[in-house]
């Protein structure tokens, strides 16, 4: 089409209407079925070889809130507290998550600038892709690429698995007996909860996706009237009276057996866990409108508020903390019910201050299953899936890629089997799903920096010096992290209590590597490519 600055004025007498086509050509968006689609950033896709199939339905407010709700602080931080508990106490607590905080804003800019070059729903499979050396782009992406979608699929399977045993830890907080809860619930029992929940979760995503927007932006105000709600009460009605601020804030007896640098090292999987989901969000960028600008902007803007949020839930908590003993040989593995039931002194207040995170546990497996469907889709439309043109299929009528959807589901019932033959082996998988995304996300971020960066300084999130700071301090916390979600979370080690996150992850990856020379070799061709972007990979 001719550029509209190339054309010629005419006389106003001469002056001849202009067409419908470049009347659109000039608009920067138009309404589409009910939804505003930016017209700009459909050609950057179709840049990038792609042809637009989802509607772009969610903006700016609405990717920071699903972004939120992929971390659900709160939830993700109840349900781990077991952790720095036994590796320190207080000090553990407040100071980890800070710590692991800080260290996250870095991983969310880095992933922040390259999104902006590359604004795809294949994330950081794709970006892998596009910034490695031309000779081995492809097994690089390759591995990247199933170590991503493993990672979704896994971390969703952990938050459906850890909603259930949350659920159950909050019904006893009624006891019919001192110590011993209204609900003893058998393991069949509790993966019958786990496929109710995985069921509601994935039709919720399937049914109500044009919905989704809005239970996003119910979910982060309900999210924070339940931590003022939480905060206050406990601190307000304390009936086991509060600590000081010196024991909040210094208190350190690490109960795990590892010494005590180490024992803080390994207590940081409380916040590893709940910042696990920060680049799952990139999966969403075909339905963002304006993503190169706007889901970076999202990415690190919700670590700052989880941040926040993570500190007003957890610093309450500590002050009106029981016997930390106590709270470690919980049998149900869930501290968070007794901790609210010592503050306010009844087992109906605890279940009422409970309720909020409870729902936004559901609220985060629908996130989660959301942009797993979108993962798979992606990666699945580049080949990278055996029986690739049935899971990169989109429904149409319901505007999302369903059989992906479904396929995330059955893996995770499959898997969710497992428990009935160890807990210890299942309790694995959400480890290795930290490794799957922790690997994942650290991969591109080291290609561009060896790569010196030129691809990102391209990009309308480019941060400079800063930026090559924040790469290298993501790229170390991988270095650590990786070996911390191996490490079982007290000694002695026993076979009820090793971690075998480790098996799984260097399992999947020979699995995946053994793939691609079987099978992937041949078939598997990556994503499109310009001929300028081989030119410029190869210079």
């Amino acid at each position: 089409m001719e550029s509209t600055s190339g054309k010629q004025l005419s006389d106003v007498s001469g002056a001849a209407e202009p067409t419908k086509s470049e009347q659109l050509a000039r608009q920067e968006s138009v309404e589409v079925a009910g939804h505003l689609v930016d017209l700009r950033t459909d050609q950057v896709l179709e840049n990038l070889g792609y042809t637009p199939e989802l509607v772009r339905s969610r903006s700016t407010f609405h990717v920071a809130f699903m972004s939120f709700v992929l971390a659900s602080v709160p939830y993700g931080l109840a349900t781990s507290l077991f952790y720095p508990l036994i590796n320190g106490g207080p000090a553990t607590i407040i100071w980890g998550w800070l710590t692991v905080s800080l260290i996250i804003i870095c991983v969310a800019c880095s992933l922040g600038e390259i999104t902006s070059v590359y604004p795809t729903a294949g994330g950081v499979y794709y970006q892998t892709f596009m910034l490695s050396p031309v000779r081995w782009r492809r097994l690089a992406a390759w591995v990247c690429g199933w170590s991503y979608v493993a990672g979704n699929i896994v971390i969703t399977l952990a938050v459906s698995f850890g909603t259930t045993l949350f659920l159950v830890g909050c019904i006893n907080v009624f006891e019919k007996e001192p110590g011993v809860g209204i609900f003893e619930a058998q393991t069949y029992q509790i993966y019958l909860l786990f496929l109710a929940i995985t069921a509601l979760c994935t039709g919720t995503s399937a049914l109500g996706n044009r919905h989704l927007p809005k239970l996003d932006t119910f979910a982060i105000f309900w999210t924070f009237a339940g931590l003022i709600a939480i905060s206050v009460c406990t601190l307000a009605i304390a009936k086991n009276g509060r600590h000081s601020a010196t024991y909040v804030f210094q208190d350190f007896e690490p109960l795990s057996g590892w010494p005590s640098g180490w024992a803080f090292c390994v207590g940081l999987l409380h916040a590893g866990y709940a910042t696990s989901s920060t680049g799952m969000i990139i999966s969403m960028c075909e339905e963002t409108r304006y993503p190169s600008t706007q889901v970076p902007k999202a990415m690190v803007a919700t670590v700052i508020l989880n941040t926040l949020a993570g500190l007003l839930f957890l610093i309450p908590l500590v002050f009106v903390l029981p016997d930390v003993e106590f709270l470690v040989n919980l049998a149900s593995g869930q501290p968070l019910p007794s901790i609210l039931k010592s503050a306010v002194g009844s087992s109906g207040g605890a279940f009422g201050l409970l309720l909020p995170l409870i729902i936004l546990a559901l609220i985060c497996g629908v996130g989660c299953t959301t942009a797993t469907s979108r993962c798979i889709y992606a990666f699945a439309r580049d080949g990278g899936i055996p029986a690739a043109g049935l899971w990169k299929h989109v429904n149409q009528r319901l505007g999302v890629p369903l059989n992906g959807l479904l396929l995330s589901a059955a893996v995770q019932i499959l898997l969710g089997l497992i428990y009935f033959g160890s807990t210890a082996a299942f309790n694995a998988f959400s480890g290795a799903g930290v490794i799957f995304l922790t690997v994942s996300y650290t991969v591109p971020i080291a290609m561009s920096l060896i790569g010196r960066r030129t691809h990102v300084k391209t990009g309308p999130f480019y941060l400079g010096a800063f930026g090559i700071f924040c790469n290298i301090v993501a790229i170390g916390w991988s270095c650590l992290a990786i070996p911390l979600f191996c490490m079982p979370s007290y000694l002695p080690v026993t076979t009820e209590t090793v971690n075998y996150a480790s098996v799984v992850f260097c399992g999947f990856v020979a699995m995946a590597t053994a793939w691609y020379w079987a099978w992937g070799k041949k078939h598997y061709r990556g994503p499109p490519v310009h001929p300028t972007d081989l030119c410029r990979q190869s210079t």
